[in-house]
């Protein structure tokens, strides 16, 4: 397969947050699909489920956790696949959606905080072959028992990353509600400049003093595997931040 010609397409909560958004998301990787890339979409759950989720289990136990938890935690990004592949093919674009285990995600068993141990996406080359989108489950993987895992908050970004590298994708875009990195939080300062490409050791130093744009340990495993990361808005079609 042409590395080039592959790409990972992540997007966030904010991003499929509702329906609308969902089908705003699945246009941006038809658009893609009929450019002629081979694509593979992770999404996180909808903006606040987790959160919900997470309550839902508070009111049962005091202080929930393990495998129990996870298992409930996943269900999030399990909406968002399904959901995000019936609006591709709603779009006339084939695709298929896969959970973390099934995209052959493997973890170890610190659940809520799970590490990657390994990845074989034999399903999701298979699907790309029969020439379909493959919409993966962020955030989760499974243990060599089976269990299902979280990697932790901001975890889809992890996975998206990790499958860049496995699948040697030509580069990663992480879709958001900001337009690219900035010299500070637009949302909270008017005073602020779009940053156009910036290094991985820069950007890992911000997200080490609180940039929330990615996930730190994403960063440096884009920087360890030499992933190029365009982060970019999920609600216009402006250029953004290229992190390489």
């Amino acid at each position: 397969m042409n590395r080039a010609k592959l790409v990972v397409m992540k997007f966030g909560g904010t991003s499929v947050a509702n329906p609308e958004r969902v089908m705003l998301a699945a246009r941006k990787a038809a658009k893609a699909k009929k450019a002629g890339k081979k694509i593979v979409v992770v999404v996180s759950a909808p903006g606040g489920m987790t959160d919900d989720l997470l309550g839902l289990a508070n009111n049962v136990h005091p202080k929930p956790a393990g495998r129990e938890l996870d298992t409930l935690l996943a269900a999030g990004e399990q909406v968002s696949i399904a959901l995000f592949a019936l609006a591709l093919e709603s779009l006339g674009i084939r695709a298929v959606s896969l959970t973390g285990s099934q995209a052959g995600i493997t973890t170890d068993g610190h659940f809520g905080a799970a590490e990657i141990t390994a990845i074989r996406p034999e399903k999701i080359r298979k699907a790309l072959r029969q020439n379909k989108v493959v919409v993966v489950a962020g955030f989760q993987g499974a243990t060599k028992e089976g269990d299902i895992a979280t990697l932790g908050r901001g975890g889809s970004d992890l996975t998206a990353i990790a499958l860049a590298a496995a699948l040697k994708a030509g580069h990663c875009e992480i879709y958001t509600d900001v337009e690219g990195v900035y010299t500070a939080d637009p949302r909270d300062s008017s005073s602020v400049k779009k940053i156009r490409s910036i290094s991985y050791d820069a950007m890992i130093k911000l997200a080490k003093t609180g940039a929330k744009v990615m996930q730190l340990k994403s960063l440096e495993l884009a920087r360890r595997h030499k992933v190029a990361i365009h982060v970019k808005c999920s609600f216009n079609n402006k250029e953004g931040t290229w992190i390489k």
